[in-house]
């Protein structure tokens, strides 16, 4: 029986171990932190013989007890070996830099005890840093698994009144990756729709695409409920795409008669063999430890096989980006005065280019992002159609008659019929009156778009050095508040300017032929020649200036907030180099070398994986 598990053909065993090891390679170097690695995680509720079958795969006797056993995450390396006499090999590692290497398969226990101490603290607290075991032996599958703590509905002893809810919490964080199979397992005694692990399972995963169910404690089914159990397995009752496999580890009375895992897989195979319901399942490849080590092993070599593409991919976008964020910190202060004047210049020289781009609409953007110069855009439309708004108000009401009346209200010594010039001007000085609301709110706005780039690429230059950043800030604000008023006093005076009656002729005529054209048929006998010429007059008077203010606004806002505020700009953020206290402008934030350090460390991991991922040359 053992050689089923571990004698697999040397064809298969080429293919297996290669994908396997280069996975375990990444996750060893630490990539996991970095991004999702295929992995075979085991979850189960308390007292679900989870344990029992890692046990049965691993040939080793893993922790067992009341409560919570496993109290961080458990990676499972198996290596078969298929070298006749090699030796059994063991070794524990955890936190980096701790590794024990095991005498036998008895130590392994007590060791993943006292490293369970060491990551998750004595007691029954949990961890989510991970313990590896390495197992090399002639009966284990070529297979990594994770085991993940047992699901405790209630906190015993020293527990944390929410225990149940930090092991969730930890168990889905792995099985919520796309790229996790989770190996679910379920006493078969049970109804399993009320069992917390395969909720958890249907929850992130709720068409079973990544999910696999194992029975387990067959021999515990009561007569008569075996058909029950039966329809489980042939997925007509909790569907998983994956199905579902049965087995028969060892039980408590085996373990304290000190039972070989060999005669375990002996009993195991007698039992289906000899059941009535359930001996279809052996003969289907559906049942037993054997074929349930099969089956993990090519799930996983065929997920690995199928994630490779997609990882290759998010190792070389994760080191771009992973190398963007170390270019932004710099590679660190030099130590001489020199040095440091020249690594400040070429940051502002860095810098300014950026906000040139962004001035001349060139800046790099995400997808959720919105050029400036077209946020602009957006407000200068927002302006011109005020302006057609307006021009809309006045059609309804600058009418003959509204005329007729604003004629007699302000009347003064003209005799019956004749219309005062004047009138014709104090009308247009209130609507330009009107305009001048609208006009400042687009300038404040268009400030506070400009104010928000400037702000974000300061932090994104300059975060890692406060003082730096600081005083870029305030020469900065205080550089756009000034072309800011210089805008504001423009824009006031443009539309003084405006008050002032003026068109060249030729325009003027056109467009007051235009609006005649328009309004013949609207025309009313009843009401005099004059004061139908003053509404046309009025009409043409201000299609012009909407069209003038259509762009003279846009202009003075351009000119000053993008134009103006860029040179200047440029000419104070190099006079920075001459501030007074320039010393202090390379001050680094206290976590900047951490973090330096950190995403050198990130690159390098991700530079190994890529050449291990670039070196794969998967059998066929």
């Amino acid at each position: 029986m053992l050689e089923e598990i571990s004698h697999l053909s040397q064809h298969y065993e080429e293919q297996v171990r290669p994908c396997i090891d280069l996975v375990d390679s990444l996750r060893s170097l630490g990539v996991e932190q970095d991004l999702a690695l295929p992995a075979i995680a085991v979850i189960g509720d308390q007292s679900s013989g989870k344990s029992s079958v890692l046990e049965a795969l691993s040939g080793v006797a893993l922790p067992r007890g009341t409560g919570i056993v496993t109290r961080c995450p458990l990676v499972l390396k198996l290596k078969s070996v298929t070298t006749a006499g090699t030796a059994w090999y063991g070794a524990l590692s955890y936190q980096k830099h701790f590794k024990v290497e095991l005498k036998n398969p008895a130590e392994v226990g007590d060791a993943v005890i006292r490293a369970q101490n060491v990551v998750a603290g004595e007691g029954k607290g949990i961890s989510h840093e991970m313990i590896t075991l390495e197992i090399h032996a002639t009966n284990v599958p070529d297979l990594t698994l994770i085991d993940l703590p047992g699901i405790a509905r209630v906190a015993t002893g020293n527990q944390s009144h929410n225990i149940e809810e930090q092991i969730k919490t930890l168990i889905e964080t792995f099985i919520k990756k796309q790229e996790t199979i989770t190996l679910v397992v379920v006493p078969a005694n049970v109804d399993i729709a009320t069992t917390e692990a395969l909720k958890m399972a249907k929850k992130v995963d709720p068409e079973g695409q990544r999910t696999l169910g194992i029975l387990t404690k067959p021999d515990l089914v009561d007569k008569g409920a075996e058909e029950g159990v039966v329809s489980i397995i042939n997925n007509k009752v909790i569907t998983l795409k994956k199905g579902y496999m049965l087995v028969k580890c060892r039980g408590q009375q085996d373990i304290n008669d000190k039972m070989p895992l060999a005669k375990a897989l002996e009993k195991e195979r007698k039992f289906f063999t000899n059941h009535t319901h359930f001996s279809l399942f052996l003969d289907e490849g559906r049942a037993s430890i054997p074929y349930l080590s099969q089956r993990l092993t090519k799930e996983l070599v065929y997920h690995i096989s199928k994630s490779l593409p997609l990882l290759e991919k998010q190792v070389t976008d994760k080191l771009e980006q992973t190398s963007t964020q170390l270019r932004m910190l710099g590679d660190g202060i030099p130590q001489d005065e020199a040095g440091r004047v020249k690594f400040v210049s070429e940051k502002i020289l860095e810098f300014n280019q950026v906000l040139t781009d962004i001035v001349k609409a060139r800046e790099d953007i995400r997808d959720s992002d919105t050029r400036v110069f077209s946020k602009f855009r957006t407000l200068f439309s927002v302006w011109k159609t005020e302006l057609d708004k307006k021009d809309t108000r006045l059609k309804e009401h600058l009418d003959a008659k509204a005329m007729l009346e604003y004629a007699r209200i302000h009347r003064g010594k003209e005799l019956p019929g004749f219309v005062n010039y004047g009138i014709f001007e104090d009308i247009v000085r209130g609507h330009m009156k009107e305009l001048e609301d609208p006009a400042l709110s687009l300038l404040r706005n268009c400030k506070d778009i400009i104010s928000a780039a400037v702000n974000n690429t300061t932090k994104t230059f300059f975060k890692a050095y406060p003082y730096l950043m600081r005083t870029a800030k305030e020469h900065l604000e205080d550089l756009l508040e000034q072309e800011y008023q210089r805008a504001k006093e423009k824009l006031k005076s443009q539309l003084a300017m405006e008050k002032i009656v003026y068109s060249e002729d030729d325009l003027y005529i056109l467009q007051l032929l235009a609006v005649k054209s328009e309004r013949e048929s609207e025309e009313s006998d009843t009401i005099s020649a004059e004061i139908h010429g003053m509404t046309h007059h009025l009409r043409a008077y201000f299609k012009i200036t909407s069209d003038r203010l259509a762009n003279q606004v846009p202009l003075i806002v351009l000119y000053h907030m993008l134009g103006q505020y860029n040179a200047k700009m440029k000419a104070a953020m190099v006079g920075i180099l001459r501030h007074k206290d320039f010393e202090r402008f390379t001050e680094e934030k206290p976590d900047t070398a951490q973090r330096r350090k950190y995403l050198l460390g990130r690159i390098e991991r991700l530079k190994k994986a890529r050449e291990a991922l670039a070196n794969f040359v998967p059998t066929a």
